[in-house]
Protein backbone atom coordinates (compact mmCIF):
# COMPACT_ATOMS: atom_id res chain seq x y z
CA UNK A 1 0.00 0.00 0.00
CA UNK A 2 1.32 3.41 -0.97
CA UNK A 3 2.49 5.58 1.91
CA UNK A 4 3.23 9.30 2.12
CA UNK A 5 5.98 10.66 4.33
CA UNK A 6 7.21 14.06 5.44
CA UNK A 7 10.96 14.67 5.73
CA UNK A 8 12.32 17.83 7.36
CA UNK A 9 15.82 19.01 6.50
CA UNK A 10 17.69 21.12 9.06
CA UNK A 11 20.84 22.72 7.63
CA UNK A 12 23.16 24.94 9.66
CA UNK A 13 25.40 26.23 6.89
CA UNK A 14 25.95 29.99 6.97
CA UNK A 15 27.08 30.65 3.40
CA UNK A 16 25.04 30.72 0.21
CA UNK A 17 25.64 28.37 -1.49
CA UNK A 18 26.57 26.12 1.39
CA UNK A 19 28.27 22.72 1.24
CA UNK A 20 26.34 21.79 4.39
CA UNK A 21 23.04 22.52 2.65
CA UNK A 22 24.29 20.78 -0.50
CA UNK A 23 24.97 17.58 1.43
CA UNK A 24 21.57 17.74 3.13
CA UNK A 25 19.83 18.31 -0.21
CA UNK A 26 21.55 15.31 -1.78
CA UNK A 27 20.42 13.11 1.11
CA UNK A 28 16.86 14.37 0.79
CA UNK A 29 16.84 13.90 -2.99
CA UNK A 30 18.01 10.32 -2.69
CA UNK A 31 15.42 9.66 0.02
CA UNK A 32 12.68 10.90 -2.32
CA UNK A 33 14.01 8.81 -5.22
CA UNK A 34 14.42 5.61 -3.19
CA UNK A 35 10.98 5.96 -1.62
CA UNK A 36 9.44 6.54 -5.05
CA UNK A 37 11.14 3.39 -6.33
CA UNK A 38 9.33 1.52 -3.54
CA UNK A 39 5.98 3.10 -4.46
CA UNK A 40 5.89 5.76 -1.74
CA UNK A 41 5.82 9.56 -1.71
CA UNK A 42 8.11 11.85 0.30
CA UNK A 43 7.47 15.59 0.76
CA UNK A 44 10.56 17.57 1.81
CA UNK A 45 10.63 20.79 3.83
CA UNK A 46 13.95 22.60 4.39
CA UNK A 47 14.96 24.97 7.19
CA UNK A 48 18.20 26.97 6.88
CA UNK A 49 19.11 27.83 10.45
CA UNK A 50 20.94 31.01 9.45
CA UNK A 51 17.50 32.43 8.68
CA UNK A 52 16.35 31.55 12.21
CA UNK A 53 19.49 32.68 14.06
CA UNK A 54 17.91 35.68 15.80
CA UNK A 55 14.87 33.71 16.95
CA UNK A 56 17.04 30.81 18.15
CA UNK A 57 19.13 33.22 20.25
CA UNK A 58 16.01 34.77 21.72
CA UNK A 59 14.62 31.35 22.62
CA UNK A 60 17.88 30.47 24.41
CA UNK A 61 17.57 33.37 26.84
CA UNK A 62 13.80 33.75 27.15
CA UNK A 63 10.57 31.75 26.78
CA UNK A 64 9.77 33.60 23.55
CA UNK A 65 9.46 31.54 20.36
CA UNK A 66 9.36 33.52 17.13
CA UNK A 67 7.08 32.61 14.20
CA UNK A 68 9.84 31.16 11.98
CA UNK A 69 11.19 29.04 14.83
CA UNK A 70 7.68 27.89 15.69
CA UNK A 71 7.15 26.85 12.08
CA UNK A 72 10.31 24.71 12.26
CA UNK A 73 9.21 23.19 15.58
CA UNK A 74 5.78 22.33 14.18
CA UNK A 75 7.31 20.78 11.06
CA UNK A 76 9.69 18.63 13.10
CA UNK A 77 6.85 17.52 15.36
CA UNK A 78 4.88 16.32 12.34
CA UNK A 79 7.86 14.86 10.45
CA UNK A 80 8.23 11.18 9.66
CA UNK A 81 11.97 11.59 9.10
CA UNK A 82 14.70 14.20 9.57
CA UNK A 83 17.98 15.10 7.90
CA UNK A 84 20.26 17.19 10.15
CA UNK A 85 23.39 18.69 8.63
CA UNK A 86 25.98 20.95 10.28
CA UNK A 87 29.34 22.49 9.45
CA UNK A 88 32.16 21.63 11.85
CA UNK A 89 34.05 24.45 13.56
CA UNK A 90 36.97 23.84 15.93
CA UNK A 91 36.28 20.09 16.10
CA UNK A 92 32.62 20.56 17.05
CA UNK A 93 29.21 21.03 15.49
CA UNK A 94 28.34 24.69 14.94
CA UNK A 95 26.89 26.63 17.84
CA UNK A 96 23.89 27.58 15.73
CA UNK A 97 23.12 23.89 15.10
CA UNK A 98 23.44 22.79 18.72
CA UNK A 99 21.54 25.85 19.99
CA UNK A 100 18.60 25.05 17.73
CA UNK A 101 18.26 21.51 19.02
CA UNK A 102 18.85 22.65 22.60
CA UNK A 103 15.79 24.93 22.54
CA UNK A 104 13.49 22.17 21.28
CA UNK A 105 11.08 20.41 23.60
CA UNK A 106 12.78 17.30 24.98
CA UNK A 107 9.90 15.10 23.82
CA UNK A 108 9.52 16.53 20.33
CA UNK A 109 11.71 14.04 18.47
CA UNK A 110 11.22 10.82 20.43
CA UNK A 111 11.84 7.79 18.14
CA UNK A 112 11.90 9.86 14.93
CA UNK A 113 14.39 8.48 12.37
CA UNK A 114 17.16 10.89 11.51
CA UNK A 115 20.19 11.06 9.22
CA UNK A 116 23.18 12.87 10.75
CA UNK A 117 25.57 14.71 8.44
CA UNK A 118 28.45 17.17 8.67
CA UNK A 119 30.87 19.05 6.44
CA UNK A 120 34.30 20.49 7.19
CA UNK A 121 37.41 21.86 5.53
CA UNK A 122 39.51 18.90 6.57
CA UNK A 123 39.02 15.18 7.05
CA UNK A 124 40.39 15.51 10.60
CA UNK A 125 36.85 16.38 11.71
CA UNK A 126 35.31 13.17 10.34
CA UNK A 127 34.58 11.69 13.78
CA UNK A 128 32.54 14.67 14.98
CA UNK A 129 29.33 13.12 13.65
CA UNK A 130 29.69 9.86 15.55
CA UNK A 131 31.40 11.23 18.66
CA UNK A 132 29.27 14.33 19.22
CA UNK A 133 26.09 14.40 17.15
CA UNK A 134 25.05 10.88 18.06
CA UNK A 135 25.23 11.67 21.77
CA UNK A 136 23.11 14.82 21.32
CA UNK A 137 20.43 12.96 19.41
CA UNK A 138 20.59 10.00 21.79
CA UNK A 139 19.66 12.45 24.54
CA UNK A 140 16.73 13.64 22.40
CA UNK A 141 15.80 9.94 22.00
CA UNK A 142 15.73 9.93 18.22
CA UNK A 143 16.38 6.85 16.09
CA UNK A 144 19.57 7.68 14.19
CA UNK A 145 20.21 5.66 11.04
CA UNK A 146 23.31 3.44 11.18
CA UNK A 147 25.16 5.34 8.43
CA UNK A 148 26.43 8.80 9.35
CA UNK A 149 27.69 11.15 6.65
CA UNK A 150 30.69 13.46 6.51
CA UNK A 151 32.14 15.40 3.59
CA UNK A 152 35.47 17.21 3.41
CA UNK A 153 36.50 19.00 0.16
CA UNK A 154 38.13 15.89 -1.32
CA UNK A 155 35.01 13.79 -0.74
CA UNK A 156 32.77 15.61 -3.22
CA UNK A 157 34.54 14.00 -6.20
CA UNK A 158 34.77 10.59 -4.53
CA UNK A 159 32.10 8.09 -5.74
CA UNK A 160 32.04 6.50 -2.29
CA UNK A 161 30.25 9.58 -0.91
CA UNK A 162 27.29 8.86 -3.19
CA UNK A 163 27.27 5.25 -2.01
CA UNK A 164 27.16 6.37 1.63
CA UNK A 165 24.40 8.86 0.86
CA UNK A 166 22.37 6.12 -0.84
CA UNK A 167 22.88 3.83 2.12
CA UNK A 168 21.82 6.44 4.69
CA UNK A 169 18.81 7.51 2.60
CA UNK A 170 17.69 3.90 2.20
CA UNK A 171 17.98 3.33 5.95
CA UNK A 172 15.82 6.41 6.52
CA UNK A 173 13.20 5.16 4.07
CA UNK A 174 13.06 1.75 5.75
CA UNK A 175 12.70 3.26 9.21
CA UNK A 176 9.88 5.53 8.05
CA UNK A 177 8.12 2.63 6.36
CA UNK A 178 8.34 0.59 9.56
CA UNK A 179 6.12 3.06 11.40
CA UNK A 180 8.29 2.66 14.50
CA UNK A 181 8.03 6.29 15.64
CA UNK A 182 4.27 6.32 15.14
CA UNK A 183 3.88 3.17 17.21
CA UNK A 184 5.93 4.70 20.00
CA UNK A 185 3.60 7.69 20.02
CA UNK A 186 0.45 5.58 19.89
CA UNK A 187 1.35 2.72 22.20
CA UNK A 188 4.41 3.42 24.35
CA UNK A 189 4.36 7.18 25.00
CA UNK A 190 3.37 6.71 28.64
CA UNK A 191 6.44 4.57 29.35
CA UNK A 192 8.92 7.44 28.81
CA UNK A 193 10.31 9.58 31.61
CA UNK A 194 8.87 12.89 30.46
CA UNK A 195 10.42 16.06 31.82
CA UNK A 196 8.72 19.15 33.19
CA UNK A 197 7.74 21.49 30.37
CA UNK A 198 8.02 18.84 27.68
CA UNK A 199 5.29 17.64 25.34
CA UNK A 200 3.12 20.62 26.19
CA UNK A 201 3.60 20.06 29.92
CA UNK A 202 0.98 17.30 29.95
CA UNK A 203 3.05 14.40 31.30
CA UNK A 204 3.74 15.61 34.83
CA UNK A 205 1.59 17.62 37.20
CA UNK A 206 3.85 19.84 39.31
CA UNK A 207 2.56 22.03 42.09
CA UNK A 208 4.34 25.37 41.68
CA UNK A 209 2.73 26.79 44.79
CA UNK A 210 4.96 25.01 47.32
CA UNK A 211 7.68 26.50 49.52
CA UNK A 212 10.37 24.54 47.64
CA UNK A 213 9.22 25.65 44.20
CA UNK A 214 8.89 29.29 45.28
CA UNK A 215 12.43 29.21 46.66
CA UNK A 216 13.71 27.54 43.48
CA UNK A 217 12.25 30.32 41.33
CA UNK A 218 13.66 33.14 43.44
CA UNK A 219 10.66 33.75 45.69
CA UNK A 220 10.28 33.24 49.40
CA UNK A 221 8.56 30.55 51.42
CA UNK A 222 5.33 31.37 53.19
Amino acid sequence: MKQSFSVVVVAAGISDPSSTRMLADRIAQRTVALADRRGNDVAVQVFDLRELATEITTALVSPLVGPKLQQAVDALGAADGIVASTPVYKAAASGLFTSFFQVLDNDLLIAKPIVLAATAGTARHALVVDEQLRSLFAYLRTTTVPTSLFAAPQDWSDPSLNKRIDRAAFELVLLMESGFARQIRDESWHSYQHEYGSAGGTELSIDLDTDLMRLATGGSAK
